[in-house]
């Protein structure tokens, strides 16, 4: 059986987020509008196909929503150049870990940025 891969993949989101949701414009303090809204993500599928399962509300065998609210209603299109120089790994703990610190990398240089 072939072993999981974790990727790390960024959607870039409309800026309507920002006005419109309050718990992300309270996570961005230091956004001053002019780079994207972005939501980071990781997941054991491609980017594309993580992407698509969000868009569409996806929900898992046992009916929970498994799909980002947030990517449903704003996600644009993901943002590969911002991640496809991160390798796939082969441990979730590692993929949360890098999930948190591109996230944090990209509010750095002023983008805004959700991440679970």
């Amino acid at each position: 059986m072939p072993r999981t891969e974790y990727r790390i993949y960024v959607v870039e989101l409309s800026k309507r987020v920002f006005t419109e949701n309050a718990k992300f414009r309270a996570a961005n303090p230091q956004f001053n509008g002019v780079l994207e809204c972005l939501y980071v993500g990781m997941s054991s599928k491609t980017p594309k196909e993580r992407f698509e399962q969000h868009k569409s509300g996806h929900r898992n065998k046992k009916g929970h929503k498994i799909s980002a609210n947030i990517v449903e209603k704003y996600g644009l299109y993901l943002r590969g150049s911002l991640y496809n120089h991160i390798a796939p790994m082969s441990s979730r703990d590692e993929a949360l870990k890098m999930e948190e610190t591109l996230a944090l990398e990209l509010r750095r240089k002023r983008y805004a940025v959700w991440y679970n």
